[in-house]
């Protein structure tokens, strides 16, 4: 079963598993409710799950069909290349994680993988990926973290020296501290990260 609220990623990927030799897909929702209603109904042995849904995450469905005793497998299918949702699937009870940037030819592997018992997520995975990711504003003091948040929403010094009620100074010598503790060079990399991990928050409003 697949589980997206775009139809045209559903068609695209119940047209690659239909192709697949011993795949084919049973049933489609574009929700969590329509997917929890379809699970039953159809008992689906594999489910493909977006993680951004209109009314939840994918990781809302797999819990309400694990809590339901649904013994389908599950397998996270989305844009989002984050740590915190792979932990959170890990912990859900996803059998993997794969990006849409996949080849299809991929996803129909990790199906067959799954369907036959495997796991494609484990813990060492994801504490190898936490380590690879580890957080440069960690040693951040409040202050810093704040002019960081600022910076990423584009504002000057000046601007923020205004916001904070500081002298300009105070922001300039906040600015030199927090380069050296995240290991940057350069105001515009601030800038560059704070966006990246905007991007990265899969839990945002706009959906995948």
């Amino acid at each position: 079963m697949i589980v997206d609220d775009h139809e045209v990623v559903r068609r695209g990927i119940a047209e690659v598993v239909d192709r697949s030799e011993g795949l084919s897909v049973v049933a489609e929702a574009g929700s969590v409710a329509e997917g929890e209603r379809r699970a039953a109904l159809v008992r689906p042995q594999v489910i493909l799950v977006d993680l951004q849904l209109p009314d939840g995450t994918g990781i809302d469905l797999i819990t309400k069909l694990r809590a339901s005793g649904s013994e389908a497998r599950a397998i996270i299918l989305t844009s989002f290349d984050d740590d915190r949702a792979l932990a959170e699937a890990l912990d859900a009870g996803a059998a993997a994680y794969l990006l849409k940037s996949v080849r299809g030819a991929e996803i129909s592997d990790v199906i067959h993988a799954v369907a036959a018992g495997r796991v494609l997520l484990d813990e060492r995975t994801v504490t190898r990926r936490r380590a690879e990711h580890e957080d440069p504003t960690a040693d951040l003091t409040p202050s810093e973290l704040r002019v960081v948040d600022l910076i990423g929403e584009g504002l000057s010094n000046r601007e923020i020296a205004e916001r904070l009620s500081v002298a300009e100074k105070t922001v300039k010598n906040h600015i030199t501290s927090l380069l050296a503790k995240m290991g940057l060079q350069r105001r515009t990399q601030v800038a560059a990260w704070a966006a990246s991990r905007k991007n990265r928050e899969w839990a945002a409003t706009d959906k995948n």
